[in-house]
């Protein structure tokens, strides 16, 4: 390998770039088969430095008084990495640091990378630690000053030199070759992991060191959205951790990006990882809920979403819940007051005129209650059922994504040419998935945008119920 190699190592006042500082950096200069230059300094970050990381690396406030800062020190650091491939231990963190460092001082770095952990795993795989001390044990390295960035970056040299030695299946170059991997992967992630990944649609989950699933992302195509994780310079805190926490990659194949997110949403639920956000956030607004009050009656009311009672329909708004209430009321007669919506208004009168409490008016709360159950009856047969059939996961076979009264049933694959004489036997194959407003919303949109693929069903009558569903004519 010709060229010049530029090893880093730094220290920090903490783990994350945008809100941190260099203390102290070492470069060592490496031709492919020797040291020919070195620099180390102290940085003056411009802040104090933590207790529990003056204790790790012996740097306090009183040895960074009269050092240089980093922008003082910038066109020197640049002039040493712009022609060097950048080489660190974990590289993308010390890389983080040194290329927001520079880019403060006026500097643009943009030069290739390689990380050491990445490349002992390529040339020395099954060892059993990769971090810098243990490796070093490992291979009979004297680091001298552990967690200064002189006695880690003189380490990291000899393993660099050692590791260009025993490469003998060429590996490394192949890690600097244009369209690689190997400098964009955290440093934990195997790169078969990585190269698994297909380019369909699907669902990816990142695992930390323990196996367990840290996160849960969909996509049209599995390997390009994967990638997109570990592209850019983001700098925070919560970026550094997740890339730090990555260790593994796995994946599920799906038939479209709708049956993808359907996955995506029920496997964040089930597993709750520690990245997902946005949607283990999601609830819905407001929703229809049903109760019996003291007196018997069936009560309809409209109300905040509420995770510990189950609602008969979830609304985005409290309008639109309102609204659908409303015509309830009007259609069935059902009591505005018994439905939380407010006095009767008129509405609960006796023959005379005369305004009457609305228990009074509706007699025995069975009768009324009769009302309430032909009201919701009505309200289910009148939400869609329907089934969408997809693109599967190969030329073989066909997603089924089955909706029964305004909420997901269930999805399964069928082979291309199965042919079903009926709904029922087919609503038999389907996995059972839950259902929620968001996940309804976005199979909503789908058929709006591809009417075609929807095919209608009806939920059969009293008489008819024991025999499933049948096709809509």
């Amino acid at each position: 390998m010709a060229g010049l190699y530029a090893i880093v190592d730094i220290e920090t006042t903490g783990s994350y770039a945008a809100g941190c500082g260099i203390t102290e950096i070492a470069i060592v200069i490496h031709d492919g088969k020797e040291v020919v230059n070195r620099y180390e300094t102290l940085v003056n970050p411009g802040h104090s430095i933590p207790y529990f990381i003056q204790s790790l690396t012996g740097i306090n406030d009183a040895m960074l008084a009269d050092a240089p800062s980093f922008r003082e020190i910038a066109p020197y650091v640049f002039e040493l990495l712009a022609p060097c491939v950048f080489v660190a231990h974990s590289v993308n963190f010390d890389y983080s640091f040194v290329r927001h460092e520079l880019s403060k001082a006026g500097f643009t770095l943009n030069t290739p990378r390689l990380c050491t952990v990445r490349m002992s795993r390529k040339v020395r795989p099954g060892l059993p630690s990769y971090s810098l001390g243990k490796l070093c044990d490992t291979l009979g390295i004297t680091v001298a000053n552990r967690h200064r960035a002189g006695g880690d970056a003189d380490a990291t040299a000899i393993l660099f030199g050692r590791l260009l030695q025993w490469d003998a299946a060429g590996d490394i170059p192949k890690m600097l070759e244009r369209g690689s991997k190997e400098q964009m992967l955290p440093p934990n992630v195997p790169r078969k992991d990585f190269d698994a990944l297909p380019t369909c649609p699907g669902v990816y989950f990142f695992h930390d060191r323990q196996g367990k699933v840290v996160y849960v992302g969909k996509a049209k195509n599995i390997r390009k959205r994967v990638a997109s994780h570990f592209t850019g310079n983001n700098t925070g805190a919560r970026r550094q951790q997740f890339l730090q926490d990555i260790c593994g990659i796995s994946f599920e194949r799906c038939g479209t990006e709708l049956a993808a997110l359907i996955v995506e949403v029920t496997e964040i639920k089930k597993r709750w990882p520690k990245y997902n956000r946005a949607l283990k956030r999601y609830e819905p607004k407001y929703g229809l809920f049903l109760y019996e009050d003291r007196q018997d009656y069936c009560r309809l009311a409209v109300g905040k979403y509420n995770k510990s009672h189950v609602a008969l329909h979830e609304f985005g708004s409290q309008e639109e819940g309102l609204r659908m209430l409303q015509g309830l009321c009007r259609e069935f007669s059902l009591c505005p007051e018994l439905c939380m919506m407010g006095d009767c208004a008129g509405h609960c009168q006796d023959p005379d005129g005369l305004q009457l409490p609305a228990r009074d008016f509706h007699g025995p709360s069975a009768s009324y209650n009769e009302k309430v159950v032909e009201a919701l009856a009505s309200m289910r047969s009148e939400l869609p059922s329907f089934y969408i059939l997809d693109k599967g996961r190969n030329r073989e076979e066909r997603c089924c994504i089955w909706v029964e009264n305004g909420q997901l049933y269930g999805m399964t694959y069928l082979n291309e040419d199965e042919v079903f004489s009926d709904a029922a036997s087919m609503r038999e194959r389907i996995e059972r998935y839950p259902s929620n407003r968001y996940v309804m919303d976005l199979i909503f949109q789908h058929v709006e945008r591809f009417p075609f693929k929807m095919h209608r069903l009806q939920l059969a009558d009293q008489e008819q119920e024991a025999a499933g569903l049948f096709y809509e004519d």
